[in-house]
């Protein structure tokens, strides 16, 4: 019998047979409720309020959303996805010769040559790329999610100890969320924000002696490039993690959802399963691992990050086990149309050569998180590693004590870091996470925003004004 469909597997049949579905809410931030009440207080209009709040974006989206905060224009893959709504595009001169062709071939793909007229599951990605082509990996509250589907495979709910999952802190709430619903304990993991948020072994080894006696962990979750830490694993991390995952009998669970977004000198995504796959026996054939990876995230996230798509890929999973995953997903509902189609062209995006090529490779993702991390380390009481990739600068806040008192006897008793992003919103017009909604070592504070090329300017010149005040005020 392989290691792999072992009885010590972390992903075995005999360990799903209790899984039973349980709906997953994500948990919303805990102070965006604010924006509403900022409209009522200050009887201006929301729409007014969402477009002065650098950041907001929608009032839930934690600031993901580039095309809703002002970023790109009619791109390659946007023009594609604007053919295939309205066919009649397809005749225009205006668009470039490929991507109307593109935009042919995906409505040949769809029921009745429209996306109107079906919602095939896997309309062309599953056949094309072999993947389980899926919700979102970070979903909708309406649907099933990626994440705990696996989730479903790995938890025994009627086990004793319970099933553990070790994560990164800090990482997104949606993860522990995820975790504790369906009954596991999520098993923190503390990344190195000294050295600029490294994930080491010796961290991991450290997590996994804690949860002795409290549960029996059987994966470990991570992220690269980070979330919202901005890391990106080096070569030599990825391949520890690797080897430690296969001495303890971890099963993988790999978050690559920013891979196209990498801005640090030096620095290059390291895919896990090309690097178990060169690795070379035993690795290359036994470490079990999956992959998620989305559309609203990757680099055409840019243009359409409404579209909720997204795949995950399966590594060295008994074939018993890949049949019942098969059957698990397709009970959800699975993803639009128009997700599907945005999915096949971030996988198969303009070619050089293509008409479209200059003008893809023209407005491809970008970040200013250089400058991000300049400026925000000249500010007094402000600390950030370099960020190397992702979406978002998690820097961490050095506050006074006069200030962590005054957040402490408030009227409803706020974290501290949550007062101070409350403040940053309501005089700053500044939209940001608190720190401890994504978890952080006690006794210090962060904060969470977007480093986006069509925000960071003006959102440095209020969150500059507004800090150099509140440090003022409570010094």
């Amino acid at each position: 019998v392989s290691r792999k469909a072992s009885r010590n597997s972390p992903a075995r049949l005999g360990s799903m047979l209790s899984c039973r579905r349980r709906a997953s809410l994500p948990a919303p931030g805990r102070y965006s409720g604010r924006i509403p009440e900022w409209h009522t207080e200050t009887r201006t209009d929301i729409k007014t309020v969402l477009q002065q709040a650098v950041g907001a974006g929608p009032p839930h989206a934690a600031c993901g959303d580039e095309a809703g905060i002002g970023a790109g224009g009619a791109q390659p893959p946007e023009q594609v996805l604007a053919a295939c709504v309205y066919p009649p595009l397809i005749n225009s001169s205006n668009l470039p010769l490929d991507v109307r062709q593109r935009a042919q071939e995906e409505l040949g793909r769809c029921v009745g040559g429209s996306v109107g007229e079906g919602n095939v599951c896997g309309l062309m990605t599953w056949k094309k790329m072999k993947m389980l082509v899926v919700q979102d990996p970070q979903g909708t509250p309406s649907h099933c999610h990626t994440f705990p589907n696996i989730l479903n495979v790995l938890v025994n709910r009627e086990a004793s100890p319970r099933t553990g999952v070790l994560i990164p802190v800090p990482c997104h709430n949606k993860t522990v969320l995820s975790i504790t619903q369906l009954g596991a304990v999520a098993v923190p993991y503390y990344l190195s924000e000294e050295q600029g948020w490294a994930l080491q072994v010796e961290e991991l080894q450290r997590a996994l002696e804690s949860a002795k006696g409290v549960c029996n962990p059987v994966a470990l979750y991570v992220i690269n490039p980070g979330n919202p830490a901005g890391y990106v694993q080096s070569q030599k991390s990825v391949l520890e993690v690797i080897r430690f995952a296969w001495e303890k009998r971890l099963f993988l669970l790999v978050d690559e959802l920013y891979q196209d977004r990498v801005y640090g000198e030096n620095c290059e995504f390291v895919s896990y399963k090309r690097a178990v796959s060169e690795m070379g026996p035993p690795f290359s054939g036994t470490v079990e691992l999956a992959s998620f990876h989305s559309v609203s995230k990757g680099f055409s996230g840019e243009y359409v990050c409404g579209l909720r798509a997204g795949y995950v890929e399966l590594v060295n999973l008994d074939p018993a086990v890949m049949k019942y995953i098969h059957t698990l997903f397709s009970k959800d509902a699975c993803s639009p149309v128009l997700g599907q189609i945005a999915l096949d062209l971030m996988t198969d995006p303009p070619k050089p050569g293509d008409p479209s090529y200059l003008l893809y490779k023209q407005v491809g993702p970008e970040n200013c998180t250089l400058k991000v991390h300049e400026v925000v380390n000249s500010l007094p009481g402000f600390s950030c590693p370099p960020i190397e990739g992702g979406l978002f600068a998690f820097p961490r806040l050095h506050l006074t004590p006069k200030a962590i008192q005054k957040a402490k006897v408030t009227e409803l008793g706020l974290q501290p870091d949550t007062f101070y992003c409350t403040r940053l919103l309501e005089e700053g017009g500044v939209f940001t996470g608190p720190g401890w909604e994504y978890g952080q070592k006690e006794g210090t504070y962060h904060i969470r925003y977007n480093t986006s090329r069509a925000l960071f300017k003006e959102l440095l010149r209020r969150l500059s004004s507004f800090h150099m005040t509140f440090m003022k005020d409570f010094s």
